[in-house]
């Protein structure tokens, strides 16, 4: 288990990729206060083991995020969970 966690409950899209694997550019949550990182970071973190980041469906369950690879390309992507849409996709913008 990583050493920090946070819960994701937002994300930026990126303005021009379509591609589900490339889509995601940031994502945010609301501690103390609001906060968002880039995929990238969120990435090594994840690899380095010193964050983890989770959501919940909308069933309520928390789904861990993982990272995953397409094409050669990292990114993110929840636990499956066997439900569709992406749980990550589904969420509100960050602001």
């Amino acid at each position: 288990m990583a050493a920090n966690t946070a819960q994701v409950k937002c994300i930026n899209k990126h303005p021009t990729h379509t591609d589900p694997h490339r889509r995601i550019q940031n994502i945010g949550g609301f501690t103390d206060k609001a906060w968002k990182v880039s995929t990238d970071w969120a990435i090594g973190e994840i690899e380095a083991n010193r964050w983890g980041f989770w959501t919940t469906t909308p069933q309520g369950h928390t789904v861990w995020l993982v990272v995953a690879v397409h094409e050669g390309h990292k990114y993110l992507k929840t636990q499956s969970d066997g439900i569709h849409p992406n749980n990550l996709l589904a969420l509100p913008e960050c602001p």
